[in-house]
């Protein structure tokens, strides 16, 4: 439980917390949009935690009939980017943002393309990269290897918050103060936990499992 109004910094340590109680090595989680956060993914990486998960899509650019950044394809041994229209961006400059380190590139023959009006309203199109996108690529790559694993997450995730969100009703939780809270929570995923067993094996197998 968390009194941060998004999931943007929760994906780390709730992998890192679930990687522990599996006492395991190497853990793969698959996450939906809303826990996208770069520094998020990279963390993970770095504890032996694969992340799969999709990237919100930002940019207005498609509904403007203009190109997205994914229409541009890098390539990694050159360091370039290659536009649709087949020019190079080179690389220019490196800047920090946002605590990120980000590389820009652009091509010089931008002004005179014949394909600007469908790639941007500026002189020049420029791509941004973060020092550490492969990893956001790989990530991506996983999922377009495997698109079933979002299926997958929404099915497994979805229906116990959904039931018990049901059970809460419109008044949700009870109790004030994050410790209270986190309490309350507990003790509705046990229910939920005990009612799914019970569902599953039986309130006579469930009990026997407890004595034994």
């Amino acid at each position: 439980m968390t009194n941060v109004g998004n999931d943007r910094a929760q994906l780390a340590n709730m992998a890192k917390a679930s990687k522990q109680a599996f006492d395991a090595d190497h853990l793969e989680v698959v996450a939906d949009r809303g826990y996208f956060n770069s520094e998020e993914v990279l963390a993970c990486v770095e504890q032996k935690i694969t992340v799969t998960m999709p990237k919100p899509m930002t940019s207005v650019n498609r509904i403007k009939g203009l190109f997205v950044k994914q229409d541009f394809r890098y390539l990694k041994d050159e360091d370039v980017y290659l536009c649709p229209a087949g020019e190079r961006l080179i690389y220019r400059y490196t800047r920090e943002e946002a605590d990120l380190m980000i590389r820009r590139y652009w091509s010089s023959n931008c002004p005179s393309c014949a394909m600007r009006s469908k790639c941007t309203t500026s002189k020049y199109r420029r791509i941004q990269r973060w020092e550490q996108e492969h990893h956001l690529e790989a990530m991506q790559a996983r999922l377009d290897a495997d698109p079933d694993k979002m299926r997958q997450r929404r099915v497994t995730a979805e229906h116990p918050f959904g039931t018990i969100k049901s059970w809460m009703g419109a008044t949700h939780f009870l109790t004030k103060r994050l410790p209270n809270v986190r309490a309350e929570m507990a003790l509705h995923v046990l229910a939920y936990n005990m009612t799914r067993v019970m569902n599953i094996i039986g309130s006579k197998a469930l009990m026997a499992a407890i004595r034994g």
